[in-house]
């Protein structure tokens, strides 16, 4: 009987272990999540402010502080997509600031030679040039371009999600304009007379200034929002904390449908598959290879539990990694490893662009060698999502249900 009760006891009390264990880890993801978030914040206000100053002085040079600064968001912003696919929170609210890819005409002018939109009803609707626009019988005043009319009338009109009228790529086409260079080299080449009220070029410049300023404020409030759920009350931190049963699965779901379904599949290998410039993520302003690198930082933030903020100071604590040290440290070290060879692969398709070779002319089709560049990372990332889904079976989580992409597992599906 005592042996019974001892057995009991030592069950309960390595239970309970385990649970305190899972419950740190759920809050320094928490805390890494809310450390980004505010940094993204902090980077897109600091967007807003070039912002403003190209509104008073419109000149070349306040213009390429704003499309920089634009970049530098990118940087954390795509560090924090790990947080997606595992958090509902999250999946609901980031298509206000990273859908894509857009039919650009819904938002401005675009080159009708070279621009082929989908079936969509609202792809030539061009709200900077037309102040009056009927959707779906019903006319809609645009007299005035604000936050309201973007979020509330245009974004994702008529249920399409191809129409993105706000976010970070809304911005991004704003400022670079479209990509009219195929596979070839060259970004979008925007002037900043476009938004120059004394020499206006491609005409409505003051709609364009309404439209860039209005998409900038949105994004702000998007981002104070998202980085208040994950605050120390916040209903993203309360949702996870309170999930003990499922808290650590969602986080592994997170980091492998990133990395497998996302990634690897719908980001990269369909536009390899395809050899096409419009599968490209920041594709106007030919980032992607930033957009894809840092995805791969912020897994390997996640799986480490560590985070640096842009102001130095370092978040860390108990992780899935320092979790599976403890269930399969040669496994743990397997995963570690094969995140780590994923950034090798990327920041080779980085140097590539930093070269003036850009990921959407390693997909072109003949480009053998930047073809093998992207594959490589392709390879990286499978691998990588395999060992997350093992790490799943080590921690006894059982059916972890990743993000799956026909480009990956049913490739023939996407010629038909």
């Amino acid at each position: 009987m005592k042996k019974i009760i001892l057995f009991t006891l030592t069950f309960i009390n390595l239970i309970s272990f385990q649970l305190k264990a899972d419950n740190e880890v759920l809050v320094n993801y928490s805390n890494i999540a809310e450390a980004k978030y505010k940094d993204a914040l902090t980077l897109a206000k600091q967007m807003h402010n070039s912002i403003e100053k190209f509104m008073k002085d419109t000149n070349e040079s306040n213009f390429k502080e704003v499309k920089d600064s634009w970049l530098l968001a990118r940087t954390i912003y795509q560090q924090t997509e790990v947080f997606r696919f595992g958090n509902p929170i999250v999946d609901d609210w980031e298509g206000k600031v990273n859908a894509w890819p857009l039919d650009e005409g819904l938002i401005d002018y675009v080159d009708n030679t070279n621009y082929y939109p989908s079936e969509n009803d609202f792809s030539n609707f061009n709200v900077i040039a037309n102040r009056k626009l009927k959707v779906e019988g019903e006319l809609i005043d645009a007299s005035v371009i604000n936050a309201n009319l973007l979020s509330s009338k245009l974004h994702e009109i008529g249920g399409n999600e191809a129409n993105v009228a706000i976010g970070y790529h809304a911005i991004e086409f704003l400022l670079w304009g479209q990509d009219l260079n195929g596979t070839q080299k060259g970004s979008g080449n925007r002037s900043y007379t476009d938004f120059n009220l004394k020499n206006c070029t491609n005409n409505n410049c003051d709609r364009r200034r309404e439209y860039l300023l209005a998409a900038s404020q949105l994004l702000i409030k998007d981002l104070q929002y998202i980085q208040s759920v994950w605050s120390s009350e916040g209903q993203a931190r309360l949702d996870l904390l309170n999930d003990k049963e499922n808290g650590i699965k969602r986080i592994l779901i997170g980091m492998g449908s990133l990395s497998y379904g996302e990634l690897a599949g719908e980001r990269m290998k369909l536009g390899l598959m395809l050899h096409d410039p419009e599968e490209e993520h920041d594709c106007f302003s030919d980032n992607t290879h930033n957009s894809h690198y840092y995805n791969v930082v912020g897994i390997k933030n996640v799986f480490l539990g560590e985070y640096k903020t842009i102001d130095e100071k370092i978040i860390s604590g108990p992780s899935i990694s320092s979790l599976l040290s403890n269930a399969d440290n040669a496994l743990n070290k397997k995963t570690k490893k094969s995140i780590n060879k994923t950034l090798k692969s990327m920041k080779k398709i980085v140097k590539s662009a930093n070269r003036g070779n850009t990921y959407d002319m390693l997909i072109a089709k003949g480009n053998e060698k930047g073809n093998k560049l992207i594959q490589n990372a392709v390879d990286s990332l499978i691998k990588q999502s395999k060992n997350i889904e093992l790490a799943a079976v080590a921690l006894n989580i059982n059916n972890l249900q990743i993000e799956r992409s026909d480009s990956l597992d049913n490739p023939e599906a996407v010629f038909n």
